[in-house]
């Protein structure tokens, strides 16, 4: 007799397989299905879209107002798209726990100023709001840059597993790029809430022509070729946003 865990386990692997049939399914059976986090603290990420023509005055409200919000939990990052999509913006928070969050958002709800002076305000500009929370993987942690740059969101929809499946062919793949040395690895992080088995790569460039070259550059690299086409084994798709810090951006 099958556990309910092993025939699971089956079923993803079969799936798995359909959508990839050069794939091995015995890497799929007894699976882990999580990012095997080993503390609370996680990642909320936001994204906005923005009514056209609002962008400025947008940012300048938030930049106004940004401090009455950071007294209650840490802005990792601040940003503006540039390409990749139009009339959006994309923050990132940081939470030690759910309660944590739970607390910042009752005490947020319940403050004058920040009610008054920013929500009301903000409203009419935004058309549509997202979240997601993500955990960094295991072997990540948040870096920063030694200069201001720009910024590339690279989102990786995976097949089901998580890090247990796919993090060693994965971690290669991003440490070669890397390793070229035209780019700065700032964070991965993997989805808890919102849409599954994804995982976010946020990088740090000098600047976009910097990107241009480095790319280059990389494509013709043997070892990062070589990872890329180990790790594409657990890929189901993947899109990027190249991202503007905002003045009040702790990345810049």
């Amino acid at each position: 007799m099958y556990s309910l865990g092993s025939r699971l386990g089956q079923v993803r692997a079969a799936r798995a397989y359909s959508l990839f049939p050069g794939l091995q399914v015995h890497r799929f059976v007894g699976m882990s299905t999580g990012p095997q986090q080993q503390h609370c603290t996680f990642y909320e990420f936001r994204t906005y879209t923005l009514q056209p023509g609002k962008m400025a005055d947008f940012l300048k409200l938030t930049g106004d107002n940004i401090e009455l919000r950071t007294a209650h939990s840490e802005l990792v990052g601040y940003w503006s798209v540039e390409l990749g999509a139009l009339n959006e913006v994309f923050h990132i928070w940081k939470y030690g726990s759910y309660k944590e969050r739970t607390a910042v958002r009752e005490a947020l709800a319940k403050e004058k100023d920040w009610q008054e002076n920013y929500i009301s305000k903000m409203a009419p500009m935004v058309i549509k709001q997202t979240n997601e929370v993500a955990y960094l993987v295991p072997w990540a942690q948040i870096c920063t840059a030694s200069k201001p740059g720009v910024y590339e969101l690279v989102s990786y929809q995976m097949v089901p597993g998580g890090p247990a499946v796919w993090g060693k062919a994965f971690q290669k793949a991003v440490s070669a790029h890397d390793h070229v040395g035209y780019c700065k690895l700032i964070g991965v992080f993997h989805s808890e809430f919102g849409k599954l088995n994804r995982v976010h790569a946020l990088w740090w460039y000098e600047d976009c022509d910097a990107r241009a070259a480095g790319r280059r550059r990389a494509h013709e690299d043997v070892r990062v070729v070589a990872a890329v086409r180990d790790s594409v084994t657990y890929l189901m798709s993947q899109s990027n946003k190249l991202l503007i810090p905002t003045p009040f951006s702790p990345l810049k």
